[in-house]
């Protein structure tokens, strides 16, 4: 995917109309006219705005909806790699069905998590400087979700483990781990395993969260029908007839 560069002189406009403004927050998101025109400089603003929005959203919601993260497998949580020995081991003496408990305890509690993101990511986007936006919509085809990932994972860290801490004993992996790690260190001379769960799952969770945003933002750069407003239609479209130019 090409990234969508503007002409220089569309760019000093850009960021001279919005010199004004501190933060994206700012800009005016009202209606826009004309949808085959060119678009004015605050719609071409409001557009980045309401496309990182509605990648957010989406991703926000297939994620924490039941088996967002069990049934995609470019999330789905595992067991922890330290642990894949007693996995392993614990399924070849019988003890699978007590292995898939643990695991989809696991994705549940980062589904359950993951609804808390939403305003976390709003924030963000809030905060983010008119330098921000243009380095979005130059870059590359997941700019944005790179931008939400340094911004925000330090708070998603703190918001989620509380969160993962108790959905993990609601939907009782806390107790399946226990039992998992009991029946494993009981073997014969094999070394116990202690793994922090919490912190475990907490990160997978993030992780997985950033993976699905990182495929939106794709859809809205690069297929038309992801773009599912005039105003997404209008920005994104003329963006792409630039860069063919």
């Amino acid at each position: 995917m090409k990234k969508l560069i503007f002409p220089s002189v569309l760019s000093l406009v850009f960021f001279f109309c919005f010199s004004s403004c501190d933060t994206l927050g700012q800009i005016d998101t009202g209606g826009i006219s004309n949808t085959g025109s060119t678009p004015t400089n605050s719609e071409i603003g409001s557009g980045i705005r309401q496309a990182l929005q509605i990648g957010i959203t989406d991703g926000v919601k297939q994620v924490s909806a039941v088996n967002g993260y069990f049934d995609n497998p470019m999330i789905r949580i595992l067991f922890p790699p330290a642990a894949v020995k007693v996995e392993n081991t614990l399924r070849d003496i019988g003890l699978g069905g007590l292995c898939d408990k643990v695991e989809l305890s696991l994705n549940r509690a980062a589904e359950n998590a993951a609804k808390q993101a939403t305003p976390i990511f709003m924030n963000a986007l809030k905060q983010m400087t008119l330098g921000d936006a243009m380095n979005i919509l130059t870059g590359p085809d997941t700019a944005a979700t790179a931008y939400f990932k340094r911004t925000t994972t330090a708070q998603l860290t703190q918001q989620f483990r509380p969160i993962i801490s108790s959905s993990l004993n609601q939907v009782n992996a806390t107790k399946y781990w226990s039992d998992v790690t009991n029946q494993y260190n009981k073997i014969p001379f094999v070394k116990p395993v202690q793994t922090d769960l919490t912190a475990y799952v907490t990160q997978q969770a993030i992780n997985g969260l950033f993976v699905v945003i990182g495929q939106k933002e794709k859809q809205i750069r690069e297929q038309f029908s992801a773009r599912t407003t005039p105003l997404l239609q209008k920005v994104f479209g003329y963006a792409a007839k630039l860069n063919h130019q």
